[in-house]
């Protein structure tokens, strides 16, 4: 008898730990599908497509932060720019992030690099959070001014941006935004994505930073080689067809590729990559070669996308809540309103969020992995405007969308503590 009640409780316990299981594993779904993966909260006031990084002067000088021209931008530059790689209260196992913050001086804008733990030089995988880089590579490589009706073939480019970071159909844009950020990683070709981490443009110090990867088997193809840049001005582009056509690329698991892959990044990396991108006006001396104005409107607002999930396009229709959400805690603890009421009312619907999320569960290291890249303007009420970009990434083990969506709740836990530190300070 004591035998048979043994073995009883056991299977009853084995099986409501099995649907415990499921249920959790239904909550990561959820939570991967409802929050890191929503549809952008966009702001009130969303008229004027203005660029980011307007020079920001100061009559007082601020000790914390250093202008472009001081630090430079030779090789060696990350060991000269004001940085606490130990900012964020944020242990090393709960993610890595790196903030660079904007401030006034009197010579212009002065930056202040922040990470946690000194993460901010660790390799990892970007998934797609890498896209836009593709992106502004391929249109930097035209050196074309892009317009709202430029397209390639009979698709708006403009619609092709805004699927990279929707990934939903816009226009004659479908939604399979692998394919699109391939064929744009096609026409800037592997040697000079990998080429602008180091001696073509940023000059990072780890020389193990790369992007010789793509995403999927396929790249999309238009009916032409053809963009339309307006009714009289056209170019021919021919692309690699596929990836592995370019004499640059490696395969995921290549010899030297390591468990990191092929397009191996950090969060500084990333982050300077689009730093540099939004600050295309203001900052003459980072410029990417090729890259202007237009293409970062394009980059940034996707300037005359089709309607879409969100009437937003570009980085602006970057899927996920997570940030937002802890922008506004950060702002209003107390309050119960939803993030975009709370950054409406401390910016008079003014805010910009521009975000790229990546994400994936990698058989190649077990675990479940998120990043996401972001550049964020806060015109703050009371008349100071902060202003940042960020990189972060966040793994748990195993790989599963499920562990997808407990990697996502990690980020939104690094946000909610950096987002607070951040916009507590000054």
């Amino acid at each position: 008898m004591t035998n048979y009640l043994s073995r009883a409780i056991l299977m009853i316990t084995t099986l409501l730990g099995g649907v415990v299981a499921m249920a959790d594993e239904q909550k990561d779904l959820d939570y991967y599908n409802n929050v890191f993966s929503a549809p952008p909260l966009l702001p009130a006031s969303n008229e004027q497509h203005y660029l980011p990084g307007a020079p920001m002067f100061s009559e007082a000088p601020n000790p914390n932060y250093l202008t472009v021209a001081r630090s430079g931008t030779a090789a060696g530059w990350e060991e000269r720019v004001a940085s606490d790689w130990t900012y964020f209260d944020v242990p090393a196992s709960l993610g890595k992030i790196t903030v660079i913050d904007f401030a006034a001086t009197p010579n212009g804008t002065g930056y202040r690099y922040l990470a946690n733990a000194n993460t901010q030089n660790i390799l990892y995988e970007p998934w797609s959070s890498s896209k836009i880089m593709a992106f502004a590579a391929a249109v930097a490589t035209l050196g074309v001014d892009v317009t709202p009706n430029t397209s390639v073939d009979d698709v708006k480019l403009a619609d092709l941006i805004t699927s990279v970071n929707s990934y939903a159909p816009s226009g004659k844009s479908d939604d399979n935004s692998n394919a699109i950020a391939t064929y744009f990683a096609n026409i800037a070709g592997r040697g000079m994505l990998t080429g602008l981490f180091h001696n073509k443009w940023l000059k990072m110090s780890n020389p193990d930073i790369r992007f010789r990867g793509a995403y999927g088997p396929t790249a999309f193809k238009p009916s032409s080689n053809t963009w339309h840049f307006d009714e009289h001005s056209t170019l021919t582009v021919e692309p690699y067809a596929e990836a592995p056509d370019d004499p640059f690329y490696q395969a995921y698991r290549c010899d030297e590729c390591g468990l990191t892959g092929n397009k191996p990044m950090t969060t500084l990396a990333q982050a300077e990559f689009l730093k540099r991108l939004v600050t295309h006006t203001s900052e003459p001396q980072t410029r990417l070669p090729g890259f202007n104005a237009s293409h970062l409107s394009m980059l940034l607002y996707g300037a005359g996308h089709s309607n879409s999930v969100v009437n937003a396009g570009g980085m602006q229709a970057g899927i996920g809540v997570l940030l937002a959400r802890a922008i506004a805690r950060a702002l209003a603890p107390a309050s119960d309103a939803p993030a975009n009421e709370v950054l409406d009312a401390h910016t008079s619907g003014r805010w910009r969020i521009f975000q790229k999320i990546g994400a994936g569960p990698s058989e190649t290291r077990e675990q479940s992995e998120t990043v996401l890249l972001a550049h964020v303007i806060l015109p703050l009420n009371s008349g100071v405007t902060r202003e940042f970009t960020l990189a972060m990434q966040t793994e748990v083990k195993g790989n599963s969308e499920p562990g997808v969506g407990r990697a996502a709740q990690k980020m939104q836990q690094v946000l909610n503590i950096s987002m607070s530190q951040l916009l507590s300070s000054k």
